[in-house]
């Protein structure tokens, strides 16, 4: 009889941890692609012969960046090589120059965002390449109480936002919102 009352309730306790687990799927790794520019992220662009030009603009919220004697530019979405070409149009289309030499960088990336069982939660800075364990480490590591097999990543996919579970090894992009989940046992 005791040893019912003992299954029982460990099966009770089971279920109890499993219900209050967040039942998300896996995200899907992003594919290698090349990087889209938006909100925060910070480049430089230099124009040869056009010293006014350039500087290091920061993407605004809208996804714009506003450069001195050119229209405003949509940034948001376009890789580092379309906006190049874009402040190409722009300059030719004011014929500023003949034949503008533009080249564009990304110098830093938007944050990416970690919180619950890490040593240190908040925003940091991005690195290409990262994985999720790596932005763990930068957090401080997992706190004692951490699930250290699988994370709850959301992650902006144009307008909508897409969650979903990612093992330590999945890659980090910017902007990215990181949730340590607490481990049950």
């Amino acid at each position: 009889m005791m040893q019912k009352i003992v299954v029982a309730a460990l099966l009770f306790l089971t279920a109890a941890c499993a219900a209050s687990a967040p039942r998300l799927a896996m995200l899907e790794a992003a594919p290698p692609t090349a990087y889209r520019l938006g909100p925060g992220d910070e480049v430089r662009i230099n124009v040869f012969g056009l010293d006014a030009v350039t500087n290091s603009y920061v993407v605004g919220d809208a996804g714009t960046i506003a450069l001195p004697l050119l229209p405003t530019l949509m940034a948001n979405g376009k890789t580092v090589d379309e906006l190049q070409l874009a402040v190409i149009e722009a300059i030719r289309s004011r014929d500023l120059v003949r034949t503008p030499s533009v080249s564009v960088q990304v110098q830093k990336y938007r944050p990416f965002f970690i919180l619950g069982e890490v040593q240190r939660p908040g925003q940091y800075p991005y690195v290409p390449g990262m994985s999720v364990l790596a932005a763990v480490s930068v957090a401080g590591g997992y706190t004692f109480r951490a699930n250290t097999r699988a994370v709850v990543i959301s992650r902006a996919a144009g307008t909508t936002v897409a969650k979903g579970k990612a093992p330590p090894e999945m890659l980090v992009q910017p902007g990215d919102t990181i949730n340590v989940l607490e481990a049950w046992f």
